[in-house]
């Protein structure tokens, strides 16, 4: 298999590159259910209580895996946050059985055990494995590819794998993506930022929009379907630091990989 370096860049949306254009394809991209989902609710599972503070959706419908995982408790959530506190999503989905793994570098200790489904790492998920040659020289070096993670735990599959990590996951995602992680994946629930590029995203600001909606129709062709999408008004009206095109500066994204089972 060869190892891709970069995904494929989609036409410009327009006959010259314009931030206008290629905004307007975007934010319609990422607002628009590509198929739908009847039961995205976890009220439905036991030891849920509603009290999240986002709605981290995932689809719960029989077409898909999920459901029947979580009933013969073989689903595993993957968690990717950054200091976050809000754990309600993943103490709901270890309560109704699912194993658990949370993902923070802001945690106490290297690992840590709650209850009989969850789990606490300090690690960073992040685009790329540490230098050898510097991590050597500390002895906590806690940033590891997720496909290095996935070996490591000897997880084959990961039923959801849910992100929010303050705007690097354009990276996270696009390395997904070229090491053909993403197909060891049943749902992705993502945070993502649109008010600046993210980390280690260059170029012009017509070039970042380009980019981000090429990394979402790299997942519509390794057969995810956008089932769910929510515009959090919570936070500032910013599109790439300007306020215009009527966009929120962060929308949580949830996809369904449609050939997994």
């Amino acid at each position: 298999q060869t190892v891709r370096w970069h995904i494929e860049l989609q036409p410009w949306a327009s006959p010259t590159p314009s931030l206008n254009y290629e905004a307007s394809r975007f934010l319609k991209y990422i607002s628009t259910s590509q198929i739908s989902c009847e039961h995205m609710n976890l009220n439905s599972l036991k030891g849920y209580s509603e009290t999240t503070k986002k709605p981290w959706s995932v689809c719960l419908d029989e077409k898909f895996s999920l459901i029947h995982r979580i009933r013969s408790k073989k689903c595993r959530l993957y968690s990717l946050g950054l200091g976050n506190d809000d754990n309600q999503f993943e103490l709901s989905m270890a309560n109704s059985g699912c194993e658990v793994h949370r993902f923070d570098p802001s945690i106490k200790s290297a690992h840590i055990q709650q209850g009989r489904h969850l789990w606490h790492h300090r690690l960073s998920i992040d685009w790329r494995d540490p230098n050898p040659a510097i991590a050597a020289h500390k002895l906590h070096s806690n940033t590891k590819k997720l496909g290095t993670v996935l070996n490591e735990f000897g997880h084959q599959k990961i039923d959801v794998l849910k992100a929010d990590v303050e705007s690097a996951e354009w990276k996270i995602l696009e390395n997904l993506i070229l090491e053909d992680v993403v197909e060891q994946i049943g749902q992705l629930v993502f945070e993502v930022h649109i008010h600046w590029p993210g980390f280690e995203v260059s170029g012009n600001d017509s070039t970042v929009v380009r980019y981000w909606y090429s990394l979402l129709r790299e997942l519509e062709l390794k057969d995810f379907r956008l089932f769910h999408t929510y515009k959090d008004l919570s936070k500032p009206q910013m599109f790439l630091k300007k306020e215009a095109f009527n966009a929120s500066s962060c929308y949580t994204l949830s996809w369904v990989n449609t050939r997994w089972k």
